[in-house]
């Protein structure tokens, strides 16, 4: 399922990777496409939006709804 997430705070490539990373470990299978620029973030996983959103504010980073 594709999930899309706006995300505040990534501003730069280390930002990307710990996002990526945090999803990742929920779903070693997920795609994760970031769009910095935008403050956009795709998922495709299984995994419910909510533990994804958790897993990306839990590196310290807002998500809105």
């Amino acid at each position: 399922m594709n999930q899309s997430f706006t995300v505040q705070g990534m501003t730069c490539g280390h930002c990307e990777k710990a996002v990526t990373r945090a999803i990742r470990q929920l779903d070693p299978q997920a795609e994760v496409r970031i769009d910095r620029s935008q403050g956009r973030v795709e998922v495709q996983s299984e995994q419910p939006r909510e533990s994804l959103a958790q897993a990306i504010a839990e590196e310290g980073y807002a998500v809105a709804a």
